[in-house]
């Protein structure tokens, strides 16, 4: 299932965000977009799951015109393309299992959701997922009180509930500490190589892009710059992707990462002894 953005521009007012971006991605890539603040990254990712209209050119998936999409298709395509936003997009008040079943709202009638109704298979899968983050301690308390780590893999989570073809991620450890970033990133490629599911997430940090991403694309003023391998970046390329300061005499500092505690979080809820089966009302 070949993903193609074939010259896709957006346009706000008189700048140009994205600028005749034209990408082909093969199922089960997982790729990072870097550059800088208002390189255009998170604009795109946002027209790819189509939460914003292209100005010009065309979006592809498996054959099918993404940007032509409208109405049930439409929302069918934003079920298959999960999005991850840096900012976790919960419902605070909430509790963590619901906020997780909310992933299956496109594959569900509108009056059961509404209803808050869902079935014992979702809550034993939303159960699965948040086992999955290592999270399913946190079950039954209400996502304004998690961390911001947590709450990640909490939207992590709610992504795996919708099945999808795609997952992209926006920023996705740009507010977390290292060892959350850690954390979150290790599930994405989980995902990716578990699943085999295409990822895209853009990355401040080109060590964050280099560890975890087979691909990398970097842009600049709205433009790709670069499309290849971690292994095939130079420091002119990273120069033109990242800029140098007003001497000239070095990167943007957002290129540079800091190091990763590899122990394992802990949660403050970790010993309440919560049992994943008696949360899925079984």
């Amino acid at each position: 299932m070949m993903f193609e953005l074939k010259d896709v521009t957006r346009r706000f007012g008189k700048k140009l965000a994205v600028d005749t971006v034209t990408l082909t991605i093969p199922q089960g890539q997982m790729v990072g977009i870097i550059g800088r603040s208002g390189a255009g990254k998170s604009t795109l990712l946002r027209m790819i799951n189509r939460l914003q209209e292209p100005s010009s050119g065309s979006i592809h998936f498996a054959g099918v015109e993404v940007s032509g999409l409208h109405g049930r298709a439409l929302r069918n395509w934003q079920r298959d393309c999960a999005m991850i936003f840096q900012q976790f997009n919960l419902v605070p008040r909430l509790d963590v299992l619901t906020n997780v079943m909310l992933g299956r709202l496109n594959h569900r009638s509108t009056l059961l959701s509404l209803l808050n109704i869902f079935t014992r298979e979702e809550r034993v899968h939303a159960i699965a997922a948040l086992e999955r983050l290592g999270i399913e301690q946190t079950a039954l308390q209400a996502a304004g009180t998690l961390s911001g780590g947590q709450q990640q893999r909490v939207a992590i989570a709610r992504a795996l509930m919708q099945n999808p073809k795609m997952v992209l991620a926006d920023e996705p450890i740009a507010s977390l500490d290292p060892l959350n970033a850690k954390i979150v990133m290790d599930a994405l490629r989980d995902i990716n190589e578990r699943e085999g599911i295409t990822v895209i997430t853009n990355l401040h940090t080109l060590d964050t892009a280099r560890n975890y991403c087979e691909r990398i694309v970097g842009m600049a003023g709205g433009r790709v710059v670069f499309d290849g391998k971690p292994s095939e970046l130079t420091a002119d390329t990273v120069k033109a992707i990242y800029g140098t300061d007003k001497d000239g005499a070095g990167i943007d500092e957002t290129m540079t990462s800091t190091s990763i505690n590899l122990a394992p979080e802990r949660s403050d809820n970790q010993s309440a002894g919560i049992q994943p089966l008696a949360l899925a009302g079984l």
